[in-house]
């Protein structure tokens, strides 16, 4: 019988390195909650017309990399969601979101992609975004940049660098795309197939092409920053005043455009030298028609998102350990009726708050004490015969090499607070 595996780029995250997924999401959590981010949840399978309209026919993901099936039961044309915001959106328009206001929320879960897996690049993956919807202004561009920066302090990530760019309206995107495809059409010859397939549909993204020789084409192109008009320089203009304020650093990049339709004026990346190709770890901008697009009413909005397993690579690298919460006892049972004092004590101590492993499995004393010992408990919680009859728990410290203590079982958890 063949073994069965998990899907090539489809991961399990195994008890060891799920406590830094544990400890990074605890942070991540911690520092939404502080800058005023309430949580949004929403399916993982959308209609696929969701993610036609908003990220937009030609782009890589809709053209190659969406996992999407006809529901035949149902008659509806199913996708499993590649990325988090058209999500957002769509829950927003649905339910009323932003009538009183504009609001801040934060999503988080695996996204799917078909891809050709490598390090940092997955099947499914896991992001946090964030999204402001019904703010107009760079100052929430500026928020969600000087935010990031303070999660990269927090978790200690030091070698990440800003790449800024302004996409303007979509006007000027368009004159800006004529210009554009008459460049590429006079280097035909050097245009690798991609880049000659996006002429017709998506010249922009040949931009950030990795083809050394098409990026040569790219360095002498005009830049589009040249063909933004007042209103779109005012806002850039006003969100790097604001990015200097905070002492935030910034490469501007004209040649970054992102990979999804619905983005204008601000786009950003943090990128990392230390993950190779894959190096972009959280990028984002603001979106201004989407909601328009999807059917809503007109709503400003900007975010950003961040790759979870590049950032966990990296905190990993780095040689971050996650918090430590070994387990406050670790109780051992030995004789006749003392399973059933153990299992009361063990629930009794973890009504207090406290870490308590029971142990399984059976086993003589000395067994039980290498496990105990294993677990990384403070103290092994002994109940044998003798202790059962006094209605006691010996207490032994595994850690501070203290002296053994015979407590009153009702005594135990005030022991162990105060240790």
């Amino acid at each position: 019988m063949q073994t069965l595996q998990a899907v090539r780029g489809m991961n399990d995250v195994l008890p060891d390195e799920a406590e830094l997924w544990l400890d990074f999401e605890a942070t991540v959590q911690d520092w939404l909650a502080r800058y005023g981010y309430r949580n949004l949840r929403t399916p993982l399978v959308e209609h696929t017309a969701l993610f036609r309209r908003a990220i937009g026919e030609a782009t890589d993901i809709v053209e190659k990399e969406m996992y999407s099936w006809r529901d035949e039961l149902n008659d509806e044309d199913l996708t499993l969601r590649p990325e988090g915001t058209a999500s957002c959106v769509r829950a927003a328009i649905e339910h009323s979101l932003v009538y009183d206001g504009p609001k801040r929320v934060w999503y988080a879960g695996p996204m799917y992609r078909h891809e050709r897996p490598q390090k940092g690049r997955y099947r499914q993956f896991h992001q946090y975004g964030v999204e402001a919807l019904g703010y107009p202004g760079p100052d929430v561009d500026a928020e969600h940049i000087v935010m990031c920066a303070a999660l990269w302090r927090e978790l200690g990530l030091a070698n990440l660098r800003l790449e800024l760019n302004s996409i303007g309206s979509p006007e000027e995107r368009a004159r800006y795309r004529a210009e554009l495809v008459k460049h590429l059409e006079k280097h035909h010859d050097r245009l690798d197939a991609d880049a000659k397939r996006r002429l017709q549909t998506n010249p922009l993204r040949t931009l950030d092409s990795k083809n050394p020789m098409v990026q040569e084409v790219v360095a002498s192109a005009p830049s589009l920053l040249l063909y933004l008009g007042e209103a779109s320089l005012a806002h850039f203009d006003a969100l790097k005043r604001l990015l200097a304020a905070a002492g935030i650093e910034y490469r501007i990049n004209p040649k970054l455009v992102r990979g999804l339709d619905y983005y204008n004026l601000t786009v950003f990346e943090w990128i990392s030298p230390d993950l190779g190709a894959q190096g972009t770890v959280c990028g984002g901008g603001r979106y201004d028609g989407l909601f328009a697009q999807l059917g809503g009413k007109p709503t400003p909005a900007t975010g950003f998102a961040m790759g979870n397993e590049r950032l966990i690579a990296l905190l990993r690298d780095s040689g971050r350990k996650p918090s430590s919460r070994p387990p406050h006892g670790y109780v051992i049972h030995q004789g006749e009726g003392t399973l059933e004092f153990a299992l009361k004590l063990a629930e009794e101590l973890r009504a207090q708050n406290l870490r308590i492993v029971l142990h399984a499995g059976g086993g003589g004393m000395k067994s039980q004490m290498k496990k105990a010992d294993g677990s990384g408990a403070l103290y092994a919680l002994i109940v044998g015969e003798d202790e059962l009859k006094a209605g006691e728990v010996s207490v032994k410290p595994l850690r501070s090499g203290g002296p053994q203590l015979r407590l009153a079982h009702d005594a135990v958890a005030n022991a162990l607070k105060g240790s």
